[in-house]
């Protein structure tokens, strides 16, 4: 696939992100991206953004938002058949990866109207894929909005994450991006037991952006320590087995000590 500009899209809402999120994933496109490109945010404030980011409006729906399910619904706000003043391909990152590679290949992967999705590591069993990092045609997801508008709650409570209704519901299916280019950090960076404790998380080879699923994010991999824990050297993460007021079952308090990363930081930065 050929595009004479590419395109990088992300979404933020709310409080939990913000300008200094939306300013470091543009710092690690930029650095990591050859030819013209855009980067796009759909945001519902533009307050702090750096003037390099083109700020949009989030796109207007006229159905209401799941309640007391999981998965990033806001997201379905990108399949309308319009997207501020882009057509064509766009490639879409959450707030919170980690951009370590060129992003080269995702545009020129497969055909302009393909759906491509990095693949989900979490269910193996499965050809879920991960809309972490996703590439679709703006338009093309319009019959997939329109069934989704329908039933938001009874959508959301059927497909649990918004990225199963995508693998399954995408016009014309979709294509998985190869594994090696998106890593999952907890599966592919951490170290195993009892090799956490010694060594820092890695970054794999060929590796071009690292996400964050499920709440851990990059300054809890900066810190070394998992969300709501504290951090702390080996011997105090070992002692912490026998505290009575431990939240993790025995092996998964051993598995859950996590050395800093510090080409974490490196990566993460405007």
């Amino acid at each position: 696939m050929t595009q004479d500009v590419k395109q990088v899209i992300c979404i933020n809402w709310g409080t939990r992100y913000g300008a200094p999120w939306i300013n470091r994933l543009y710092g690690m496109v930029a650095r990591n991206i050859t030819g013209p490109f855009t980067f796009t945010c759909f945001t519902d404030t533009a307050e702090g953004v750096r003037p390099e980011v083109l700020c949009e409006d989030l796109p207007q729906v006229d159905f209401p938002m799941p309640v007391g399910t999981k998965g990033k619904w806001p997201k379905s706000r990108l399949w309308g058949p319009r997207l501020g003043s882009l057509s064509g391909p766009v490639l879409f990152l959450d707030l919170d990866v980690l951009v370590t590679g060129s992003l080269d290949p995702f545009f020129d992967f497969g055909g302009p109207e393909d759906v491509v999705l990095s693949r989900n590591p979490n269910t193996p069993f499965e050809r879920l894929g991960q809309t972490s990092c996703f590439r679709f045609p703006v338009g093309k997801l319009v019959p997939m909005q329109e069934a989704y508008a329908a039933d938001p709650q009874g959508i959301a409570e059927r497909y649990e994450f918004e990225q199963r209704f995508v693998t399954r519901n995408a016009p014309g299916g979709i294509k998985l991006f190869p594994a090696r280019w998106v890593r999952h950090f907890r599966q592919h960076c951490r170290r195993p037991f009892p090799l956490n404790y010694a060594l820092a998380p890695k970054l794999p080879r060929d590796a071009r952006l690292v996400i964050f699923p499920g709440g851990f994010h990059p300054r809890h991999a900066i810190a070394g320590h998992y969300p709501h824990r504290e951090p702390g050297s080996p011997g105090q993460h070992l002692r912490r087995l026998f505290d009575k007021d431990r939240p993790d079952p025995p092996l998964r308090h051993l598995r859950h000590y996590l050395r800093p990363a510090p080409w974490v930081e490196e990566v993460w930065r405007e």
